[in-house]
């Protein structure tokens, strides 16, 4: 789809700056991340460690992380605009740092290769300083579900 003729990409870049308490995804507004960039193949969202994100020792859970960085890749994938859903095949993370309660993390989702049926992605989740906290690699695959245009 081309980039200049895609309303989902137009929807999720009218989101920008404000949280996702609307998100199609129920575990997308449970995280409500704040949206900060919108690109073709490319989301990036703002999360503040909330205490139900942590673990005992009050640092991000890896569950969190991954969760976090599960649903922003799908959300990059909507805003694709493929005729169809796409699904996870895997997720791969590598928890690399602590990000602590109360800290400001910011995740990134990016398409490596979008091919018909499989579309490879990679995903990081960054600390404030720049720190990679986690990091991953996932495989989707083209659903029989349609979506709406």
């Amino acid at each position: 789809m081309d980039n200049t003729d895609n309303p989902r990409l137009a929807f999720f870049r009218s989101l920008i700056g404000q949280d996702m308490s609307a998100s199609i995804s129920p575990l997308g507004r449970w995280l409500n991340g704040t949206l900060r960039a919108a690109d073709y193949g490319r989301l990036v969202t703002e999360y503040v460690v909330r205490d139900e994100l942590t673990n005992p020792a009050g640092v991000l859970h890896g569950g969190a992380a991954s969760a976090i960085l599960d649903d922003l890749i799908g959300a990059m994938i909507f805003t694709l605009g493929r005729e169809f859903a796409f699904t996870s095949v895997n997720l791969n993370v590598d928890f690399l740092h602590a990000a602590r309660l109360g800290d400001t993390i910011t995740a990134t989702a990016e398409v490596m290769r979008a091919g018909k049926n499989i579309i490879h992605c990679e995903g990081r989740i960054v600390a404030a300083d720049g720190k990679i906290i986690a990091k991953c690699a996932t495989n989707l695959i083209q659903t029989s579900v349609k979506l709406p245009a």
